[in-house]
């Protein structure tokens, strides 16, 4: 609750930058390691070094995903379990997305080595670039689980409340890369081998240091019994990391369609297939330090923007906006100039091999980083609308550009050639910037509106007797709320429906209806994703604790909200679920709410997917299984009769 306080009251600006410079600084970090040999590559071993570790690359940008994968979901299990102060189980689901990150590393080095120069051929390799790819490549996957394993410890780490000691760690192995790769390549004459042994090096170190962190862990303590297979619970991990994986494997996808395109077109031009490809590493590198920085900012903000916009602070989410998009500005026009005014520089600091190839790389380079300003505008948008909870908007503007230059890519060299796949990235930015542009004025209006103030839940909370606590369940349609109340009236307690989102927007800070409509289906298309969301999982938390403090108050009825799940293994619980043939419930769908047949019919097929999809988040379990309750009543004999067939069951 101070927390939430100090994220509402603290100057924006301050906040700002507390939580951005940490998250900019660990995705530098991230990504010295590549830059780095991209560097000692190109200059001691020239441009086909570096057209090489750029066939490699979208194999460690996998291992990179899947890390994320179980490293974020573990990472957002932990805060939810830190926020509801049950952190009892929660070793088991860091020892689990350990587990499935080290077996995801095994499952890399099988398919790579197994499939060896096959592989590398299929993702752009070359006749002249092959035997450097191979021997850059089968050195680096043999890191592939440890490293998986550290970079998913940093993220659960990060949780942890230690993201300093996450962050020195990473700064450890990239300086020991940053040392090893100038020894290893010219004072050892190791050549491209030499760039991957200093990079396994500091992976090796890196995760040392990260996994000595789990003898001093703050919220949990890892055991063997940590690490035993558990099927739920990577599930929750996995889903809540599906947001991440997804970033990571549509930049696969890009690199790998540039790499066959790259050698495809430069082999029908002056310049080969190798320098196009080796000039495009180069770009992507430069590339990726900017939007780092970018993400870094928008992702630094994700809690303050969260919390503010939740509680209605709109004047605050408002100038948040103001600020990220601010500085992401003047990070990427400052690029850009640089980037215009002194190509050549750029480029020779990765090694110039070669008139020809100079030439063509500051051609693309002046091309291809012309509007990255435009690019990290429109990623920082689809962050920012992915911090407040809109999924429906956010994961297609998340991915919006990478589609279009996907598309782009393959289109414009057909009448331009080579250089008509560095074009395409402008072409790119420019529709995605006016699409986005389009969304982001729509959401500045909404958020003009006056500023709300979090409902107070007053007398929402009451005192009850010992006894009972029945949680119903209920399909759209059967009439649960109105067999709640009855039950709750005969049992002379209090029935809660509406109430818990008051009492857990008082608690929270959070708006009501924001806490209201997690379970509402507007979001049926990336429904997943939305409840991956920080600002979702903020308030799924502030509803559990709402929904324990009123079962501490003794004998109630609380209706929906996955409260069965959330009071699992406390005494006098019945959990009941109730359910009605279809057709009965599309009459009274029709009844209350004025809908069609077909209207009725479709409103129940949102809602009961929506119900479900809120309840497999939040337990891992399927909504409705007959395993969940003790009590399955059919509603069709109407809400009087179905209130008395569960006071029976009461009673024996």
């Amino acid at each position: 609750m101070e927390e939430s306080t100090y994220l509402g009251t603290e100057r924006v600006g301050k906040l700002l930058g507390k939580f951005a410079i940490p998250c900019i600084f660990s995705l530098i970090i991230s990504c010295l390691y590549n830059i780095v040999d991209q560097i000692f590559v190109g200059n001691g071993v020239g441009y086909l070094g570096n057209a090489a570790t750029g066939v490699i690359f979208p194999i460690t940008v996998i291992g990179w995903g899947i890390s994320l994968f179980f490293g974020d979901g573990a990472a957002a299990a932990l805060s939810m379990a830190l926020g509801k102060g049950d952190t009892g189980s929660i070793h088991k689901t860091v020892g689990n997305a350990i587990l499935g990150s080290f077996v995801g590393g095994v499952v890399i080095i099988a398919i790579s080595y197994a499939w060896g120069d096959g592989l590398l051929r299929l993702i752009g390799a070359t006749d002249a670039n092959l035997a450097l790819a191979h021997d850059y490549g089968f050195i680096i996957y043999a890191m592939m689980p440890l490293a998986l394993v550290q970079n998913t410890l940093a993220s659960i780490i990060r949780a942890d409340g230690s993201p300093q000691y996450a962050m020195g760690a990473m700064l450890v192995g990239a300086v020991l890369n940053i040392i090893g790769d100038p020894v290893a390549i010219f004072v050892l004459d190791m050549g491209i081998k030499g760039a991957a042994w200093a990079t396994i090096l500091g992976q090796f170190v890196s995760f040392l240091i990260c996994a000595a962190y789990l003898a001093r862990s703050k919220s949990f303590r890892i055991s063997l019994a940590s690490f035993q297979p558990n099927g739920f619970l990577l599930r929750q991990v996995m889903a809540l990391g599906t947001s991440s994986f997804l970033t990571q494997l549509s930049i696969v996808v890009i690199t790998v369609v540039n790499n066959i395109l790259l050698v495809q077109y430069g082999a029908q031009s002056a310049y080969g297939a190798d320098i196009p490809l080796a000039a495009f590493v180069v770009i992507m590198k430069l590339f990726q330090i900017v939007l780092n920085i970018a993400i870094g900012i928008a992702a630094g903000a994700q809690p303050i923007v969260g919390y503010n916009y939740g509680a209605k602070k709109y004047d605050r989410v408002r100038a948040l906006l103001g600020l990220i998009l601010k500085w992401t500005a003047i990070v990427c026009v400052v690029c850009t100039v640089l980037f215009e005014a002194f190509p050549l520089f750029f480029i020779q600091m990765f090694g110039a091999d070669g008139e020809l190839y100079t030439q063509f790389a500051v051609l693309c380079l002046r091309i291809y980083l012309s509007l990255i300003l435009f690019t990290c505008l429109q990623k920082v948008c689809a962050i920012f609308l992915q911090s407040i909870g809109h999924a429906k908007s956010a994961a297609p503007l998340s991915v919006l550009r990478d589609l279009l230059l996907i598309v782009l890519s393959i289109v414009i060299p057909l009448f331009a050639g080579v250089t008509g796949i560095f074009l395409a990235a402008p072409v790119a930015d420019v529709i995605a910037i006016l699409i986005t542009a389009a969304v982001m004025v729509k959401l500045w209006r909404e958020l003009s509106v006056p500023n709300g103030q979090p409902e107070s839940a007053g007398t929402v909370l009451r005192k009850s007797k010992p006894g009972v606590i029945v949680t119903i369940a209920r399909q759209h349609g059967s009439e649960g709320k109105r067999v709640g109340q009855l039950v709750a009236e005969k049992l002379g307690v209090p029935c809660y429906y509406k109430e818990l989102t008051a009492l857990a927007a008082q608690e929270s800070g959070l708006a009501k209806e924001f806490i209201s409509g997690l379970n509402s289906d507007e979001n049926a298309v990336m429904r997943e994703l939305y409840l991956s969301t920080s600002a979702v999982q903020q308030a799924i938390t502030a509803q559990d604790r709402a929904i324990n403090m009123i079962a501490d108050q003794g004998s109630c009825v609380i209706v929906g909200r996955a409260a069965d799940y959330v009071l699992r293994g406390r005494e006098n619980l019945v959990r009941v679920f109730i359910h009605a043939p279809r057709d009965y419930r599309v009459k009274k769908v029709m009844e209350m709410y004025g809908d069609t047949e077909q209207e009725g019919r479709k409103s129940i097929a949102r809602s009961d997917a929506a119900r479900g999809a809120y309840y497999k988040s939040v337990s891992g379990q399927e909504w409705g299984g007959p395993d969940g309750y003790e009590l399955s009543v059919d509603s069709s004999v109407g809400p009087e009769r179905t209130a008395e067939v569960i006071l029976e069951y009461l009673k024996s």
